[in-house]
Order: C-alpha cells, then structure tokens, then sequence
C-alpha cells in the first residue's frame, strides 16, 4: 500500500509497510500512481500525453524511472506487502499482564469549571473526593508488582486537578524514590495542571521531580476565558500565565507541554498557537475537544475543512520557523521518519486496560482517564487486581487489524486504530472509528511527514 500526497511544495509517497518516505518529482509521481495498475506501455503513453512540452520526459526517461520502481520494490522500500496482519494478536499477547503506567486521580475536585470538561469539572459523574496517601501508596505498590521485568515505569499526576491534592503528592513521590531504590525501578512522572495553585513552592518540586509538566492554556485570552473559568464565573487566564513563565523558565530546558483544547468557538486554533509563542512557550499541543456531539462545544463538519487548513498552515509556520533558527515543537508532529516506534506499539496502540490503567481516588482501576466514572468499565482494584476480565480482554483485543474500517487506511500504522476511548464514545465499541478523529490524524501525519521530509531536504541542499 503507498499514500501519494502533495504539501508543502513537495510530492511525496509513502510505502506504508516499510515506512519509506520519498521525496519525487511530478513525472515520477504520476508514474508511481499509475505503477501498481497499468502497464508500461500504459505508462508511457499517459505520461508522454500529460506532459507534451517537456523535452526531458521521453519514453527512455520513462522506461528507466519504471525500472528503478520495480528495484524499489526488490529492496523492500516501495509497494511492501503487509507481513504484520498475522502477527498483531499475538505482538499484544507477549506483554499481558505487564502494567507499565499508571494514571493517578490524586484529586477528583477542580478549582475550575470548564463547561466542555470531559471530566464533568473533575467529579467524573460521581463525587468529589481527593486520593489519600494509603490509596497512593498503595497504587505504586501495585504498579511495581505488576510490571514485572520492566524496569521504566511512568505515573501522570492527573485530576479534576492534582494541585488540589499537593501535600499528599509530594509524599507520594518520596515514597516512590524510595521504592525504586528497593526494587530496582525507575519512576518518571508527569504533573498535569490548569496553573490556578502554581506558586514556588509547586516550582522547585514540578521542576526537580517531574519529567513532564502539562499545562492547560488554551491560547488567546479571549478563546481560554470563555470556557475555563472559575466557579464565579471569571477567567483564569490572567491567573495563570504569569504562573506559566515563571515555571517554564525555571524549568531550564526540560520537558513541558502547553496543551490547548480548540472547539467549534476556534476552530482557527493557529492563532492560539501564535499567542503561545508571543508569550515565549515553544512545546505546545492543541486538542480537539472531546464532548457529546450535541454539545456547543463540540467541532461540527462545517468546521472540518477550517481545521484541516490550520493543520497544513501550522507546518508551513513551522517550517518557516525552523529555517529562521527560531523552531517550536508541535506534539502531533512528532515523528521520527528513520526509527519511530517499534512495530509492536504501531499496530497496539497506547495499551490502555493491559499496559496502562487509570486509578481512581478511592483505588477503582479504568482502562484509561476518558473511561473512569464510567462503571462498566471498571477493571477492578488496586488491592485485589483486575477481575473484570471480559472488558480487560476487549482491549486486549485492540489493535490497527482489529478493526474493520481501518483495512484500506494508510495512516493505520501510525494512529494504530486510534484511541479506543473516543471510538467507544462515538461508536459504542472500544474497536469502533471515531471517523471525525480519523480526518484530523491524517492531516496531522501528512503535515508531519511532509515537515520531516523538508527539514531533510534542507540538511542535505
């Protein structure tokens, strides 16, 4: 299977199976669209009529760019079979009942009110409640119990919102560092916060212990003030930017993320993304919302073609900035076009329900945090372990073969089926497609691709 596209100034082809990425000019693109279904003959006839004026297109020119398709081909770098169906049950089989992530609710309470939060403002349908210290204890306990040989394991720190929770957390993560000494693990964390209770304090710790810090900005004031704020009624957006640069910029280089959420009020997100950079953040995601389709918030189709376009002018922005020495990075355009991930995380996915698991405040295990509060879901518990084996096994079922839609999909091995929270939610089936979902991450890999391809390019002229 290829995917044959045009961004950016570049024609580009994509052997799916091998991953190969090539970079062509018009002839050999139309050559390569046409290789696979017509003959040579075909060929050269199409292509000699297409381009009529050109006196370096002639059927010699033609023939030799046929022969160095089909070398392509011998070498495994152009029309690859798939060789990966057969093994995807048994690729997810190998890591069964390894956990290596945790995602702990330390607080199911927020000090927001965002009316398109999934979280139901951090309640997740049910009540409010903060973790103790022996549920946390406890949550790690059986995270190193469960991961077995794995010697990485990782815990996001997740709400409503964590700060709400910090005297506990920071104990948490002291009895961390002394278990992975013990036990021959290594934790790395991540803090996810709406900035509201960062003082210095909330500094010095996100900074010495956390390997990530995950902050919610939603870019233009405006834009950010309209849905996240305050139980009053008032936006936090003045609150917590000051809040945000001073983190950042005694954070000293290490990872952090501003992540935006963009609705149908910006589907223009590019300019969210523009205020982030004017504010000197340059690690930034932005999220299309997740809410019921019947929700104002939510992203219509009028809004598709809108978002799309962002999609191809952030690259272009991007680009542009990269060439200028002034580059930003864009969390859905991460990818690494000459390693990447391992074929096994291409075909499972993110492993929510086997590999990763959310723990609420009272120590209920959920697949992931989009399915916590939902009771059916409920996998089991962080004392006795996991003993809803049915729902377990649905996940453990899910993989890019898995589902039926993504057959003929090009982008199957780099979404790897899509997140099985969003198809349950728009499908009613953890191995459903959320379709709308399914357009946005394809823009986001051509973008991407096509990025990585210019940057080469660019190293090489």
């Amino acid at each position: 299977m290829i995917h044959c596209y045009k961004l950016g100034g570049l024609n580009l082809v994509l052997d799916i199976y091998s991953g190969s990425v090539h970079v062509v000019d018009e002839v050999a693109y139309d050559i390569i669209r046409m290789y696979e279904d017509k003959s040579r003959e075909e060929i050269v006839s199409a292509i000699l009529e297409a381009y009529p004026n050109r006196e370096d297109v002639t059927e010699e020119e033609i023939l030799s760019c046929c022969d160095d398709l089909e070398e392509l081909r011998r070498s495994g770098k152009l029309f690859t079979p798939d060789t990966f169906a057969a093994k995807a049950g048994d690729l997810k089989k190998k890591t069964s009942g390894v956990v290596k992530a945790l995602c702990l609710h330390v607080a199911h309470t927020c000090n927001l009110n965002c009316s398109y939060c999934f979280a139901s403002q951090g309640k997740y349908h049910g009540d409010r409640a903060i973790m103790s210290l022996e549920v946390g204890k406890r949550a790690l306990d059986f995270l190193i119990e469960n991961s077995h040989g794995r010697t990485n394991l990782e815990v996001d720190f997740f709400g409503g919102e964590p700060l709400m929770n910090f005297d506990m957390l920071k104990e948490l993560v002291a009895y961390a560092r002394e278990r992975e000494k013990a036990c021959g693990k290594n934790f790395r964390f991540t803090l996810t916060t709406n900035g509201v209770l960062i003082d210095d304090d909330v500094i010095e710790f996100a900074n010495r212990e956390m390997s990530n810090v995950v902050l919610s900005l939603d870019g233009r004031k405006e834009v950010h003030d309209r849905f996240r704020v305050d139980y009053t009624g008032k936006g936090s957006w003045e609150r917590i930017v000051p809040k945000f640069q001073k983190l950042v910029e005694a954070r000293g280089g290490k990872n952090y993320y501003m992540r935006g959420t963009f609705t149908h009020a910006n589907p223009d997100f590019l300019k969210d993304i523009e205020e982030m950079l004017s504010l000197g953040f340059n690690e930034l995601s932005m999220e299309p919302v997740v809410c019921a389709p019947d929700d104002p918030s939510a992203l219509t189709e009028e809004d598709l073609p809108v978002v799309l376009e962002q999609y191809e002018q952030l690259a272009e922005l991007m680009l542009k900035r990269h060439r200028a020495g002034k580059p930003f990075t864009f969390y859905h355009y991460m990818i690494d076009l000459k390693g990447g991930p391992c074929i096994y995380k291409r075909i499972s996915g993110c492993g929510s329900g086997t590999e990763y698991m959310a723990v609420t405040p009272w120590g209920d295990l959920y697949p992931c945090h989009q399915f916590v509060g939902e009771e059916k879901f409920k996998l089991g518990n962080i004392w006795d372990g996991v003993d809803n084996h049915e729902i377990q096994g649905e996940f453990a079922a899910c993989n890019v073969y898995s589902r039926a839609e993504c057959k003929d999909c090009w982008a199957k091995l780099y979404c790897s089926g899509g997140c099985a929270a969003n198809a349950y939610h728009a499908t009613g089936a953890v191995t459903g497609v959320y379709q709308y979902g399914c357009e946005l991450f394809r823009k986001r890999m051509e973008c991407a691709i096509m990025l990585e391809a210019a940057k080469t390019l660019d190293e090489e002229a």
